[in-house]
């Protein structure tokens, strides 16, 4: 399907995965997790447990760090039939801490895409998470400085986004929306008629995994890293 840029006029960047590095902490995390609980379970079976208690705490907790660990005890309560130890709950909230202390390490050509697409486009941060972490995320970044307006989402799907390019006032056929993420930076944009670049990272979370039906006849880019945009606008 051919894709056209040509009247584009803001851009906008999901932040974790596309402009830093955000999963693979999170895989890291795990692993300590299921070795902390390796007495209860396999690693495989915990990991499992995890995810579904993930899911089923989202609607509640939101996207994050902080509902991860959430997560994390209330699991070790219930793999552990609530015989788990303190050492073990204090184990598990320094790993949250460890996670919300991370440096901001950059994903290559960041900073480089983002000085040159500024010159000609408005740029927006479009993420999804704790507003809190995002924010002390982005201000280590020291990226901040390219983007006209920041937006902390609760979720990222069609609606979402209509709201959030009506309030600024941009028009759908004048966006594109560049993310890792084919869930939730891609084919919501796609199907409001906006345009988008998929941008994949190494690790995806369980959660924002699509079929290849999904994805399937969608008109959007893919592109190896972000610095090849600048050789699609």
């Amino acid at each position: 399907m051919e894709v056209n840029y040509s009247n584009i006029k803001v851009i906008g960047f999901d932040a974790d995965d596309t402009l830093w590095v955000n999963e693979t902490y999170f895989r890291d995390a795990e692993m300590e997790f299921a070795k902390l609980l390796s007495q209860y379970e396999t690693v495989n079976k915990i990991d499992q447990e995890l995810f579904k208690m993930e899911m089923k705490n989202l609607p509640l907790y939101g996207y994050g760090v902080k509902g991860f660990v959430l997560s994390m005890v209330e699991m070790a309560l219930e793999l552990s039939n609530n015989d788990v130890s303190n050492a073990t709950i204090d184990a598990i909230l320094k790993i949250g801490k460890d996670m919300l202390n991370k440096p901001v390490e950059l994903l290559e050509g960041v900073e480089e895409t983002l000085v040159e697409l500024s010159k000609n486009y408005r740029l927006i941060l479009v993420t999804k998470g704790d507003l809190l972490d995002q924010e002390r995320k982005l201000e280590k970044s020291g990226l901040t400085k390219y983007f006209h307006h920041i937006e902390v989402l609760s979720d990222k799907q069609e609606a979402n986004y209509s709201k959030l390019l009506n309030h600024l006032d941009i028009k759908p056929s004048e966006f594109l929306m560049v993310g890792n993420s084919l869930k939730s930076d891609i084919l919501p944009l796609v199907n409001i008629k906006a345009q988008a670049i998929h941008v994949p990272f190494h690790t995806t979370w369980q959660h924002e995994t699509v079929s290849s039906k999904e994805a399937n006849g969608k008109g959007y880019k893919t592109v190896e890293s972000l610095i090849h945009i600048l050789e699609e606008l």
